[in-house]
């Protein structure tokens, strides 16, 4: 029989439909239900999940004390296997890397643009701000109603354009290198973790649909049992 093998990024555990489908909107809840199925999966079903060491697990660890509920981490700690990549090891083609470096080249520039706009945005508003005022306008209100608000959008679309879709943090590579290195599937609700597992050939498997899988598996062997 067929060895099945998950390797979880954090988004496993935190993604909104994970936590309104089994915590009703409770994190704690909804990671306590999560570990319940994992935990029942690996003793009936010989189903392992894993966690990238000490990346993504540190990341979870945080995400659970901001959250009010550190004491789950022993039982995260109980069912699901921490390990570091091997990133000696694991072998990537240079095919797959000059294309991660040419997407990063081109959202890079993407992101010079963006801040060339945001520049010419700030420089023309308060230009326009100063020829409606007869008076000389104070610095403050420049910094309040100018620059803050350019900054503050500059910062969402600059996020937008340069890390969304693509690997933009440790944590996110030590997944796929795991993965690779296992032949496991990748459990995530990240469009760059998901591109990217596409890329190497690794199978994906969406975070929101991780528990009610478990659930399935179970089930399916009770009825064959009985």
């Amino acid at each position: 029989m067929y060895k099945q093998r998950f390797v979880l990024d954090t988004t496993a555990f935190t993604d909104r439909g994970v936590v309104d489908e089994l915590g009703d909107g409770d994190l704690c809840e909804a990671v306590t239900r999560l570990l319940d199925l994992i935990g029942r999966a690996r003793m009936e079903l010989a189903i392992s999940c894993y966690i990238p060491y000490p990346t993504v697990y540190r990341e979870l660890k945080g995400f659970l004390e901001r959250n009010g509920c550190p004491e789950l981490l022993s039982r995260i700690d109980t069912w699901i296997v921490k390990k570091t990549p091997n990133r000696y090891e694991v072998k990537v083609p240079a095919r797959l890397f000059m294309a991660y470096v040419k997407d990063m080249r081109e959202r890079l520039d993407r992101g010079r643009k963006r801040a060339e706009k945001a520049i010419w945005e700030a420089a023309l508003e308060a230009y326009e701000i100063m020829l409606r005022e007869e008076a000389d306008v104070p610095k403050e209100r420049i910094i309040r109603e100018v620059i803050g608000e350019t900054v503050r959008r500059f910062r969402r679309k600059y996020r937008q354009t340069v890390r969304h879709g693509t690997l933009d943090s440790a944590p996110d590579l030590d997944v796929l290198l795991l993965a690779k290195e296992l032949d496991a599937a990748v459990v995530a609700s990240d469009e760059g973790i998901e591109r990217w597992a596409r890329e190497l050939g690794l199978r994906f498997m969406p975070a929101c649909s991780f528990p009610d899988m478990i659930e399935e598996y179970l089930r399916m062997s009770r009825e064959v049992e009985g």
